[in-house]
């Protein structure tokens, strides 16, 4: 079973975090929730959530996948350096990495985006030197979507490509997406 580590911390943006968790969940991955500190955590629109585990508790040798989820809390995912460091773990493995919204900062500070194509968030592209006006964007194993408004196709691209096509699109079909 392929495993997924989805990196959280408050102020995250909560349809980014759980679209994409429910229907990797649903397509039959493991998708762990790991908090950089606490285990209960507040989005940013005031929906309270309970992690899985800590970051600190997770070896990211383990997964499969590492998912950043995008919201305010990208700032303390930037700040704290371990999302960075994981990413670029991750990608010099040729794990995949996904990122939407904001978070693609991230991948930026983990030095994952030059010469790559990759969307995010409008207000962050001018920090990121650019970015395509796609919902998704899948170059080689990096995989990063716009905002809130695209979370269900990133989190089909996302069952897609962990999973192929066609248990992507059972699952839309599931969904009726």
């Amino acid at each position: 079973m392929k495993r997924v580590l989805c990196l959280l911390t408050a102020g995250f943006e909560e349809i980014e975090t759980v679209a994409p968790v429910d229907l990797l969940r649903r397509a039959g991955f493991e998708v762990v929730m790991a908090s950089l500190a606490e285990r209960t955590l507040v989005g940013r629109c005031g929906i309270r959530m309970e992690a899985d585990r800590l970051l600190s508790d997770e070896s990211a040798a383990d997964f499969d996948l590492l998912f950043l989820p995008g919201g305010p809390g990208v700032a303390s995912l930037r700040a704290d350096g371990r999302p960075a460091a994981l990413a670029k773990a991750f990608a010099s493995a040729g794990k995949p990495v996904a990122a939407i919204c904001a978070a693609p900062l991230v991948l930026m500070d983990a030095g994952l985006l030059e010469g790559r194509k990759f969307t995010a968030y409008h207000s962050v592209r001018s920090e990121l030197g650019g970015g395509l006006d796609e919902r998704v964007v899948v170059d080689g194993n990096l995989i990063t979507s716009r905002g809130a408004g695209t979370a269900m196709d990133f989190a089909l691209a996302l069952v897609s490509f962990l999973g192929g096509g066609d248990l992507a699109a059972r699952i839309a079909g599931e969904i009726m997406a």
